[in-house]
């Protein structure tokens, strides 16, 4: 693995939870730690860009397409407070 040597600043309270993991024996080296979390960031990252590429563009473009499709601020709150009744079983 080819590897290069960065230099980063962080706030304390997270620069302390490197060397935790490490002493909890949860990484091997704080590396591993540091790897760990972007691996992590760019997972995120993926999920979010297919749910913007595979749901929110193709509702957008509906929208555009068919703009009496819109629902108004009023009934959607009036939607999700039906829809919290319904699974809360309140009135």
């Amino acid at each position: 693995m080819c590897s290069t040597r960065l230099s980063i600043t962080l706030p304390k309270e997270m620069a302390q939870q490197i060397p935790a993991k490490v002493a909890a024996v949860e990484y091997a080296s704080e590396s591993e730690v540091i790897r760990d979390g972007l691996r992590t960031l760019l997972a995120h990252d993926r999920v979010v860009e297919a749910w913007l590429r595979d749901q929110v563009a193709p509702a957008l473009d509906a929208l555009k397409a068919d703009p009496s499709r819109a629902v108004t601020m009023d009934g959607m709150r009036a939607a999700v407070a039906a829809e919290h009744a319904k699974a809360t079983g309140s009135r």
